[in-house]
């Protein structure tokens, strides 16, 4: 008689995978922000919210992914840094409604499960929820042989935050006159790699592993530097110091970003040149042929956040970001006309 088949032979390893979750559990530990009555294991996590002492209190809930960064990854064989870009894919959207961030799940789809890699992406995980002050509740380890090639993988997450109703921005507080205040990204974060990847990897050629001497660091090193996560800051920024509207810099560019935080009345005008422009935007521009009106559509260039701020609130502001090492510059204003942006 012939012997049955077995689901680990098909690919799935359930073996594995339950092996891990104590070591997720573990590091889920470490993190904190939330009141958590059940974690990591169960079928779903148990977070109690009596102990926020708030009138209204609203939820702010926000999902994303790591994107086709994960295809340098995976190149470069190197996982510890992704999942810090997905918890701050997640965490830096929602606290742009001056939500505090309060726990995050993950999901991994992979084809065949990698106990390194596996570890290492919750361990980026774990490192970012710690970043943001969110707890690390869950999440999912999806085996999907078929659907992901070798080594391949995705990894999303979703990220719950809280604020009191009435400290939520409000669009028709912003007037002409504003200041755009620029708060620096550590580089390309987790956007625009399609077509970073087509231009460095396929047009130019370039190696992950080779040296490049304006970025000073291996291209793989620059690539995979984390996404900045801008939530204790933005915090304290909304709380002690006039904070009156914060954009995400992500697809799309300040472009498409800046005017969902604007009322119709009021236009964001940008003084380019007024923020240092990190070398990886120009080594793409130039390579590729890549016109700026492009580069502005699908990179940040640089700016991270852009919040906006009463011009007698931007020394303040300015202060503490250089005291919380976040490099920040005055990158413009609001005037009156539709809304949109216009850099010039």
């Amino acid at each position: 008689m012939a012997r049955g088949s077995t689901y680990k032979e098909a690919g799935v390893d359930i073996g594995l995978k339950q092996s891990l979750v104590p070591l997720f559990r573990r590091l889920a530990s470490r993190t904190g922000g939330a009141h958590v009555l059940a974690g990591v294991g169960g079928f779903g996590a148990l977070i109690g919210l009596n102990g926020h002492k708030m009138r209204e209190p609203v939820l702010v809930a926000g999902t994303d992914g790591v994107g086709t960064k994960l295809k340098v990854a995976v190149m470069a064989r190197r996982h510890d840094t992704v999942g810090i870009d997905c918890v701050a894919m997640c965490v830096n959207d929602i606290i742009c409604s001056a939500a505090r961030p309060l726990f995050f799940l993950d999901y991994i789809g992979i084809g065949k499960l990698n106990r390194r890699i596996a570890l290492e992406l919750v361990k980026g995980v774990a490192a970012g929820c710690a970043q943001a002050g969110a707890s690390l509740v869950g999440g999912e380890t999806a085996q999907m042989p078929g659907l992901y090639g070798d080594g391949e993988y995705d990894l999303v997450g979703f990220a719950v935050g809280i604020v009191e109703r009435d400290q939520i921005p409000d669009p028709r507080r912003l007037e002409a006159g504003d200041v755009l205040v620029g708060l620096a990204s550590s580089g390309l974060h987790s956007n625009g790699f399609s077509l970073a990847r087509r231009v460095l990897l396929e047009r130019a050629g370039l190696k992950l592993s080779r040296r490049v001497p304006e970025l000073k660091c291996t291209l793989a090193e620059e690539l995979l530097r984390p996404t900045r996560i801008y939530a204790r800051v933005a915090i304290d920024l909304f709380r002690k110091f006039g904070l009156k509207a914060l954009a995400n810099i992500t697809g799309g560019g300040v472009i498409e970003n800046l005017p969902r935080v604007l009322p119709p009345r009021l236009q964001a005008r940008i003084a380019r040149g007024s923020w240092p422009v990190p070398p990886i935007f120009d080594l793409i521009a130039r390579l590729g042929g890549v016109s700026q009106h492009e580069m502005d559509r699908a990179f940040n260039n640089g700016i991270g956040m852009v919040g906006i701020f009463a011009a007698g609130d931007v020394d303040r502001a300015l202060d503490h970001l250089r005291r919380s090492r976040i490099p920040a510059y005055v990158i413009g204003e609001l005037r009156g006309g539709k809304r949109g942006v216009s850099i010039g």
